[in-house]
C-alpha cells in the first residue's frame, strides 16, 4: 500500500462547497442531481478530491456509532497546493480571497525558504499555497519527493 487516490472532504452544505471549488477553478463530476449533488468528485492531476456530506461521511465510517462531527477548531489535517511560481500562489490566494475563503496566512517568505500562504474552505479545511524554488513535478504535475 503505497499511495493515496482520493482524498475525502466531510462537507456540511455540498452545493455551497461545490460552487467554491469550481469557482478556483476544479473540474467536477457529480453523482446525482447537479442542484443537489450525492457526491462530487474533481479531476484533479494525481489524486482525487472528494466532497461527501460530513453526516453521511460519519455513517460510512460507522452506521451503528459513528464518529462524533466536531468543527470546533483545527483537526491537524491540512491540503496543499504546491506552485510553480511565487507569483501562482499570490495569484490563488488572490482567487480565494475574491470567492470567499478567509485568508489566515498571506504569502510570505518562509523559514525553510520557500514562500506561500494559507486559506480556510466553507467548511474550515485549512489550504497551504506554497512554492519551492528547489522544487521538481513530473508529467503528471506530482511534486517529486
Amino acid at each position: 500500500m503505497n499511495r493515496i487516490n482520493l482524498i475525502t472532504l466531510g462537507v456540511k452544505d455540498i452545493r455551497e462547497s461545490l460552487k467554491f471549488y469550481r469557482n478556483i477553478g476544479f473540474e467536477a463530476s457529480v453523482t446525482g442531481e447537479e442542484e443537489q449533488p450525492t457526491i462530487v468528485f474533481f479531476n484533479n492531476e494525481g489524486s482525487k478530491l472528494e466532497l461527501f456530506p460530513l453526516e453521511e461521511l460519519a455513517k460510512d465510517i460507522n452506521r451503528e456509532n459513528p464518529p462524533a462531527l466536531s468543527n470546533d477548531g483545527f483537526s491537524g489535517f491540512t491540503l496543499a497546493y504546491n506552485a510553480k511560481t511565487e507569483t501562482e500562489v499570490d495569484e490563488i490566494i488572490q482567487l480565494v480571497k475574491k470567492v470567499g475563503a478567509e485568508v489566515v496566512k498571506e504569502p510570505q517568505k518562509l523559514s525553510w525558504g520557500g514562500y506561500g500562504g494559507y486559506f480556510i474552505d466553507p467548511d474550515g479545511y485549512y489550504w497551504e499555497i506554497a512554492y519551492g524554488s528547489f522544487w521538481e513535478f513530473d508529467d503528471s504535475n506530482m511534486l517529486i519527493i
